[in-house]
């Protein structure tokens, strides 16, 4: 690990990596950001991310600190860097799990045995991903949701915050699942599903 940190992204999300950051033993913390200037935290906002390449000397560790998949894709895609995993201390983390790269997990997340996470994932505050799960690249998984054993999750898909889903069941990739949603039944198709149980918004 560096002991420097850039974080892409100096909203919410982003202070809340840097609190993972710092309890993950960084000091030298700093963000870029498209819109704002000054500092977050006490850490300064020292570019935009078109700085991304500039800044790249081989020993700074970036993570992308934007809860939008696309955005998070597009960045991670554009740029060839270090990207980290964080994890905060407080987690819990099986045997047998897999985590992507530039993947957070945020705190009292808890990720059960042999589940997969992709890269650039989000598995936010108090979610449970439970046992054999298999998230997909660029996934948000938002605050409080509860994923039963076995499920799948396609790639940019957004799980909406105190969601669930049963065991077994298949979302799609390019789908959003409202919060407070209770997902009973595969979801083949990309869209915006809501309600118990949760069905597409047409």
């Amino acid at each position: 690990m560096s002991n420097r940190l850039i974080i892409i992204g100096a909203g919410g999300h982003g202070k809340g990596i840097a609190d993972i950051a710092v309890k993950n033993g960084y000091t030298n913390i700093s963000f870029l950001d498209d819109g704002e200037t000054g500092e977050r935290m006490g850490f300064p906002i020292i570019g935009t991310t078109a700085e991304v390449e500039d800044l790249d000397d081989g020993k700074t560790d970036f993570v992308i600190g934007i809860g939008n998949n696309k955005i998070r894709k597009m960045i991670a895609e554009k740029y060839d860097v270090n990207w980290v995993t964080l994890i905060h201390p407080s987690a819990q983390i099986a045997t047998g799990v897999s985590i992507g790269e530039g993947t957070v997990i945020m705190a009292q997340a808890v990720v059960n045995a042999c589940a997969v996470v992709g890269k650039h994932c989000i598995v936010n505050t108090r979610a449970v991903v439970e046992h054999d799960n298999f998230l997909g690249d660029f996934v948000h998984i938002s605050p409080r949701v509860a994923l039963g054993g076995t499920v799948r999750i396609g790639e940019q898909s957004h799980i909406g915050i105190g969601a669930t889903v049963i065991n077994n069941i298949n979302v799609c990739q390019d789908c959003t699942v409202g919060g407070g949603a209770v997902v009973i039944r595969n979801i083949e198709h990309r869209g915006t599903y809501v309600g118990i149980p949760a069905k597409e918004v047409l």
